[in-house]
């Protein structure tokens, strides 16, 4: 799917049935789509937990001092090895004229783009998608089924967890051997961490329930991703039923990135 398409106005609707909701203390929502919100909870205060004494300090650190534009080039190496995951689910959902157009932005960028460091695709106004598994079950009509929170991964559902599968078997680090591959693997979590931080402070900011929070907005971002940007209007709105209210615009928009 292209990038931040109808990001804003998905930010605004979210933020609208779920802001009033946390509005008393969070309890059991019985949601349907959430039968396991109980053991969800338990695992999401670890994954807090872990968050709030290990990972965000090591992130807040690497951000203190690492420069930006190498913090920039880190991110970009590890979005275009992930790139190969991405052009192979574009393929499963048969788009293959952009699947055509994400191998020369991978070619470009692994090759110009000094192992993908540089971002030269995009700075030549090359469209970029994200596309996993998850999505493509999606697009071939497999249900969500339930909502799941996973130790330390976070936010994702029944049908979302093989898309960690073939992301990681389609991730050429996965072959190399351990002494670099570690290394790697917490660089890439602390770097990705790093990009989230304004996005989990408007998060605690806006909502009295994170959990809640996360979840919905998880929720429509996965289905926004599966309709590109446009899902229909019946799916967006099911369950979205609440007050008007326009605080915490930013943070949805934010949220709706984290996974």
């Amino acid at each position: 799917m292209t990038d931040n398409n109808n990001r804003r106005v998905l930010a605004m609707a979210l933020l609208v049935a779920i802001l009033p909701g946390c509005a008393t203390q969070p309890t059991l929502s019985e949601d349907e789509s959430d039968p396991l919100e109980g053991t969800n909870r338990a695992i999401y205060d670890f994954n807090e937990s872990l968050d709030t004494y290990v990972m965000r300090p090591v992130a807040e650190f690497y951000v203190d001092y690492t420069p930006e534009l190498v913090r920039d080039g880190v991110t970009n190496f590890f979005n275009n090895l992930g790139y190969i995951n991405v052009i192979f689910n574009e393929v499963l959902q048969g788009k293959l004229k952009q699947s055509v157009a994400d191998i020369g932005r991978f070619t470009i960028n692994s090759t110009l783009g000094i192992g993908g460091f540089i971002d030269i695709a995009s700075a030549g106004s090359v469209p970029k998608h994200d596309e996993d598994f998850g999505q493509t079950l999606g697009v071939w009509g497999v249900d969500e089924g339930a909502y799941l929170v996973l130790p330390v991964l976070g936010p994702s559902s029944a049908r979302d967890v093989p898309r960690y599968i073939t992301s990681t078997l389609l991730n050429p680090l996965f072959y190399i051997t351990s002494p670099i591959i570690f290394p790697s693997g917490v660089l890439g979590a602390v770097n990705e961490r790093s990009n989230f931080l304004e996005a989990t402070r408007l998060r605690d900011e806006a909502a009295l329930d994170p959990y809640t929070f996360t979840r919905e907005a998880y929720r429509q971002r996965r289905l926004n991703d599966i309709y590109d940007g446009n899902p229909p209007l019946e799916d967006l709105d099911q369950g979205n039923e609440g007050g008007e209210g326009d605080e915490g615009e930013e943070a949805a928009d934010s949220v709706l990135r984290i996974e």
